[in-house]
């Protein structure tokens, strides 16, 4: 009878310790003091490919007309169904979050009241970022369209509907590491910059484990289309065999050395890529050409 209390004092402790450790992270008094640029963050916006997802689902990515981002778009997926929030500058979007609110949610995931977001929003990707990138974006949001649209539900099933364990999940996922440790030129440096934080191209490229982390060791070696067809490609050097030459002309214009043409998502990510200058493009190429191969 007496292991009755000990057991539940251990499963207190555990209790205990998992909230602790799941507890999100406090907004740095830092950030408070950025000042965002939006025509640096216009370029940040289109590197980060923010409109992709946020924009309305029934509108298309236009170098020249300000996207509306009202959200809406749904991603299925193996833990639930993501609708993607309005993040215009009206009040059903972040019209009332700080400048220094938007940066941490995109570096640490979590909501002006303190919540987990789930990384169906690549924060792991951003939480590299340089934080004036983040708040530049932040003022360039403030320049666009508003929307009022209202927010849908994500659609959850026990246990992934508990936000808290989310907190675990960063603890275990979400590094500050970079994946390709060594830069050995600018140029490189710059194209990891570009495709581990911003750009985050790993969220699609990169497969993932069980609980939905992605696998490091098979960096960038494709992964399963999220949206149920077919798969994403591997585009390590053991299998992409273009020339960085190549690489920059399908970003630029989507289309591949073959007179294949982008389709998928990768119609948006070539639009936003476009709008980068070129020297980020090759520098993208360089990125892809340095990292190791995975067959």
């Amino acid at each position: 009878m007496r292991l009755l209390p000990w057991g539940a004092a251990l499963a207190l402790l555990i209790a205990g310790a998992g909230w602790v450790l799941s507890a999100p992270a406090r907004e740095p008094e830092t950030h408070a003091a950025l000042v965002g640029d939006p025509e640096a963050g216009r370029l940040s916006f289109a590197a980060a490919g923010c409109a992709s997802c946020h924009i309305d689902p029934e509108a298309d990515i236009d170098a020249g007309v300000p996207p509306v981002l009202s959200g809406g778009e749904r991603f299925e997926t193996a833990f639930g169904t993501f609708v993607a929030p309005n993040i215009s500058p009206s009040p059903q979007g972040v019209g009332d979050w700080t400048d220094a609110q938007l940066v941490h949610a995109m570096a640490a995931g979590v909501s002006p009241d303190g919540q987990h977001y789930y990384p169906a929003f690549p924060y792991g990707s951003y939480s590299r970022a340089d934080l004036q990138d983040l708040v530049d974006i932040a003022a360039y949001i403030r320049t666009l369209p508003h929307s009022d649209r209202e927010n849908e539900p994500r659609e959850l099933s026990f246990p992934y509907s508990i936000a808290r364990t989310v907190g675990l999940w960063k603890r275990l996922y979400v590094s500050p590491d970079w994946v390709l440790e060594t830069a050995d030129t600018p140029e490189i440096e710059r194209g990891r910059y570009l495709v581990e934080s911003l750009g985050h191209c790993a969220e699609c490229h990169t497969p993932r484990g069980a609980l939905g982390g992605l696998d490091t060791t098979r960096w960038m070696a494709g992964a399963p289309n999220p949206s149920g067809e077919g798969r994403i490609p591997n585009i390590t050097p053991a299998v992409l065999t273009w020339s960085e030459a190549d690489i920059v002309a399908y970003l630029d214009t989507g289309f591949t050395p073959d007179f294949d043409v982008a389709g998928g998502s990768m119609t948006s990510v070539v639009k936003n890529m476009a709008q980068l200058p070129a020297s980020d493009r090759e520098a993208i190429a360089a990125y892809l050409k340095a990292i190791p191969g995975v067959e």
